[in-house]
């Protein structure tokens, strides 16, 4: 009898064992699946972090690009700058006008070019390259006629060089608002080129 009084409750404190066994691997369970969306999300976070609108859409823009936008915003500013020279140092009406016009435009155009750096949060160059600057003076030292033919010979080569490069960004650039900024200045700069042979010709 003792026997199997002994053997029931053995049975029974087995059984009570592997009810609290299933009990603490259950919860085990519930906790682990809830933990894992927060763990998921805090991934998720981590991954995400240090990385900005701008650096994103900085990471976009092609090798072309770049040196497309940075040739663009070097070469607008010297347009500006000897064209301020052209309205003061030339001796022709007709190289005057053509300095005026190319301030007025390139201006424009320059700030279009901002426009589209800041919204892709890419930076331009705020100064000439030595080359440009170069010219600048060389060009600034001059007066007269001597300035209206330099000024006139600088301006039809210089703007074939755009227009060769506005045309390369417009068929080859990645970034799209910068290809439609290169195709709509293109009438712009053919128009300058055109101007510029005629006042040319009104000086030699």
């Amino acid at each position: 009898m003792k026997n199997s009084i002994l053997t029931i409750l053995a049975v029974a404190a087995m059984v009570a064992c592997k009810k609290n066994q299933t009990t603490t691997s259950d919860q085990s369970a519930d906790s682990a699946s809830m933990m894992t969306p927060a763990d998921t999300m805090i991934t998720g976070d981590s991954a995400t972090t240090g990385m900005t609108d701008s650096d994103a859409q900085n990471k976009m823009l092609s090798e072309q690009d770049k040196k497309f936008a940075d040739a663009a915003a070097k070469g607008g500013m010297m347009e500006v700058m000897i064209g301020e020279l052209a309205e003061t140092n030339a001796n022709n009406a007709t190289v005057k006008s053509l300095g005026a016009m190319m301030v007025k435009d390139h201006s424009k155009a320059n700030d279009e070019l901002k426009n589209w750096a800041a919204a892709t949060g890419y930076t331009l160059p705020t100064s000439l390259d030595a080359k440009k600057q170069k010219m600048y003076d060389d060009l600034k030292a001059k007066k007269g006629t001597e300035f209206d033919r330099a000024y006139t010979d600088l301006m039809v080569t210089d703007h074939k060089e755009d227009i060769a490069e506005f045309k390369k960004q417009a068929a080859e650039g990645s970034e799209t608002s910068l290809k439609s900024f290169a195709s709509t200045t293109l009438p712009t700069l053919e128009h300058h080129l055109m101007e510029s042979e005629k006042a040319k010709k009104a000086v030699n």
